[in-house]
Parts: C-alpha cells; sequence; structure tokens
C-alpha cells in the first residue's frame, strides 16, 4: 500500500509536468520539421529584412497587393486590429509580404504602411523577389495559389489567399486564420498571447 501512494505521488506530477510542457496550439505541417525556410526581402524602409531578424519572434504573416480593391484592405484593416493589440511588443512582428512585386516597390509600401501607422520596426511591408516570394507563400506558409477576387489577376501564377498565418519563435506554422472573420482575428490575437506565454515558459 505505502508503495502504491509513493508510486501515485511520484507519477502524478511528472504527468503534469509533462502537460504543462505540452504546446497549447497546434504544430502544423508534413512532419514536426516543418520550418520557415531561410529568406531575404525588403521592407517599407528599403531594409533588407532576413530569417534572422525574426528568430525567437511571434510572428503574423499575410500576402496582399497594394492596388487591391477587393478583400485585401478589409484584410488590412483586421491586421491593424492585431497590429493594437500588440504595438510595442518587441517579440511580435507582423510580416505583409506584396504578391505583386514588380508594382509594389518599396516606396508604394511606404505610402501603403503609412494608411496604417504602421512601424516598420514592427509591421513590415515586403517585397522582393518574385519566385522567392511565391516559394515562401506555398513552401513555407503553405499558403496555395488562388483566384484573384478583386479582378485585378496579374498572370497565371498569382496567389491571393485571405489567411493570416501565425508563426512561432522556431519558425513553425501554428495556425491559420481568416483574415475577414472577426471572430478569428480575436482567436489569433489570443494566440498570440498563448505563444508569448509559452516562449517564457
Amino acid at each position: 500500500m505505502l508503495l502504491a501512494v509513493c508510486f501515485i505521488g511520484y507519477i502524478f506530477p511528472k504527468i503534469r509536468e509533462n502537460q504543462d510542457k505540452q504546446p497549447q496550439l497546434p504544430i502544423i505541417g508534413n512532419d514536426l520539421n516543418h520550418h520557415v525556410a531561410p529568406f531575404s526581402f525588403v521592407n517599407q524602409d528599403g531594409k533588407t529584412i532576413s530569417n534572422d531578424d525574426i528568430k525567437g519572434k511571434v510572428c503574423v504573416v499575410e500576402y496582399f497587393f497594394a492596388t487591391c480593391r477587393g478583400m485585401c484592405p478589409k484584410m488590412n484593416e483586421s491586421m491593424e486590429k492585431v497590429y493594437k493589440a500588440y504595438r510595442g511588443n518587441k517579440n511580435v512582428l507582423i510580416l505583409s509580404h506584396t504578391v505583386d512585386p514588380q508594382k509594389d516597390t518599396v516606396q508604394v509600401l511606404k505610402s501603403y504602411s503609412l494608411r496604417y501607422d504602421a512601424d516598420p520596426a514592427q509591421w513590415m511591408f515586403l517585397t522582393g523577389d518574385k519566385k522567392q516570394l511565391y516559394d515562401m507563400a506555398r513552401y513555407s506558409y503553405m499558403i496555395s495559389a488562388g483566384d484573384d477576387t478583386a479582378g485585378l489577376s496579374i498572370d497565371k501564377d498569382f496567389i491571393h489567399d485571405k489567411n493570416f498565418i501565425l508563426v512561432d519563435g522556431y519558425g513553425r506554422v501554428r495556425g491559420f486564420y481568416d483574415g475577414l472573420d472577426p471572430i478569428a482575428v480575436n482567436k489569433l490575437i489570443a494566440d498570440i498571447g498563448t505563444l508569448l506565454k509559452e516562449k517564457q515558459q
């Protein structure tokens, strides 16, 4: 009897300890080794941003284009809500990638970012090589190509996706959120807090 009590006293704290260590959000990908690939883009201030700049940060990722008259403005109104919830928190970054780098120059993205009073150190509007932008979307962030709902198709290879992607400080995808759905956006804001707590633990 004493042995059984000792065993229970030993095993239950261990179970609880292991439960506490389990991530509260899923790790998404074909396997647990899926991580965001190395990248190099330019933000709205003309500064080169690479994967080294986001190490250890919780990131929210989206794809848009500045001339979009469809869902992009609505998405970025939602993203502005996310931004305001964590503005000034150096552990939270927003990466807004253009899908139209030919038109979305650094100057265009700078002007666009001013609509949201975006601090380029925290909310980065990124442009660069189209192939790398699209490869990151498909293979790192797992966004598939979709139809241009704004009716402004650039070419046959065009990504236009309404989802925001949540990435943890290890470069792992942890969630997808409909940027047009206020309930989903509120969940994203809450889940960012969960990842920040997970990082502290």
